[in-house]
C-alpha cells in the first residue's frame, strides 16, 4: 500500500484525482484522499488550488459511478448494508432528512462519519443523480480545498494541525446535522400548517 500511496503522490495532483475518483466510486482508498491531499501539497505547496479542484473533479466522476452502480442494485444493497441496527437507524435518518446527512458526511473530515452509508441509502432510495453530484459538489468543494490550503500553508504541521482540531470538525458536524434537523421540524410545522 506505501507504494500505491508513493505513486500516487509522486503524480502530484493527478494522483489525488485519482485516488478520488476511485474512492468516490466506492473503492475503499488505502491512503485516504484528504491524506493523499496533505501529502502532495506538503511537498508542492505551489499546487494547491489544482490538487484541491481535481480532488473535487475526481470525486464527482467517481460519485456518477457510485451513483449508477447504487441505483442499479440499490435495493440489495442498501438490504445488506442496512441489515444491522445501526444500518436501520442511519437509513431511517436518510429516510428522514435526505442530503442533509450526505452534505455533513461528505463535508466535514472524520473517519468515523459514516458517508459511503448515508450514500448508498440515499440512492439507493431513489435520489437523482443531479440531485446526489451537486450535494457532493457542495461538501467536497470547500473540504477538499481548504485541506489543500492547510498542506500548503501549514507544511509539516498539517496533520498535528487536523488532529488538534478533530473536537472542533465534531462540533461542526454536530452543529450543521442540528441546525439541518431545526430547519427541516421548521419547514414541517409550516407544511402543517399550510395543509
Amino acid at each position: 500500500m506505501g507504494r500505491l500511496r508513493d505513486m500516487l503522490v509522486a503524480w502530484g495532483p493527478f494522483g489525488i484525482f485519482a485516488a478520488a475518483l476511485i474512492e468516490s466510486a466506492g473503492v475503499p482508498s488505502p491512503s485516504g484522499t484528504d491524506a493523499l491531499i496533505l501529502l502532495v501539497t506538503i511537498a508542492r505547496p505551489d499546487s494547491w488550488i489544482l490538487s484541491g479542484l481535481l480532488a473535487v473533479v475526481g470525486s464527482l466522476i467517481g460519485s456518477v459511478i457510485f451513483h449508477g452502480i447504487v441505483s442499479a442494485g440499490g435495493e440489495k444493497l442498501l438490504a445488506k448494508k442496512t441489515s444491522s441496527p445501526r444500518g436501520q437507524k442511519i437509513k431511517a435518518w436518510v429516510e428522514r432528512y435526505g442530503m442533509a446527512s450526505v452534505f455533513v458526511c461528505a463535508l466535514v473530515p472524520l473517519p468515523f462519519m459514516p458517508l459511503k452509508v448515508m450514500a448508498i441509502c440515499a440512492c439507493g432510495l431513489g435520489v437523482t443523480r443531479g440531485r446526489y453530484l451537486a450535494v457532493m459538489a457542495a461538501a467536497r468543494l470547500p473540504r477538499y480545498v481548504a485541506i489543500a490550503y492547510l498542506g500548503a500553508q501549514l507544511g509539516g504541521n498539517a496533520n498535528a494541525w487536523l488532529r488538534s482540531h478533530l473536537w472542533h470538525m465534531g462540533a461542526l458536524a454536530v452543529g450543521l446535522l442540528a441546525g439541518i434537523y431545526l430547519l427541516l421540524k421548521a419547514s414541517d410545522k409550516q407544511n402543517a400548517a399550510a395543509r
